[in-house]
């Protein structure tokens, strides 16, 4: 409105699209955070703060685990983060209470709110398809 005050009482009509390409840095300015989670929501990127080394790094030092494979970290939504993963563990599933232990400690360490973990016991020639690092 004052654009136009100005325009009528100055005749400056380059004044309108100025001040339009201004409101709209201000209103890229005001929502750039939110856009950028946006997109780390649709490429399913590990959110930031999350450092997937050191969770990965965590999961391979607990008890038992032999290796660690298929990891994936992703958010769920804005504030929930979400994990799967495959814990080679040669001396047996370490029971429910364990599992939950685990994800206690990956919510707390990293704000880990979902957890999927599968055991596997490496106990055959069987291979499992997801371990190498480049099968997703």
């Amino acid at each position: 409105m004052i654009a136009g005050l100005a325009i009528v009482a100055t005749g400056l009509a380059w004044l309108d699209p100025a001040v339009s390409l201004l409101v709209s840095a201000v209103i890229i300015y005001g929502t750039w955070d939110l856009v950028r989670q946006a997109i780390g929501l649709a490429l399913d990127a590990v959110p930031e703060g999350i450092d997937a080394a050191a969770v990965r790094a965590h999961l391979a030092a607990l008890p038992g685990v032999a290796a660690i494979h298929d990891l994936h970290i992703w958010g769920i939504s804005t504030t929930e983060t979400a994990l799967t993963c495959h814990l080679v563990m040669p001396g047996g599933h370490p029971g429910d209470a364990a599992l939950s232990q685990v994800a206690r400690e990956l919510e707390e360490r990293f704000g880990i709110h979902h957890a999927t973990i599968q055991i596997e016991l490496a106990d055959s020639d069987e291979i499992c398809a997801l371990t190498p690092e480049h099968v997703v």
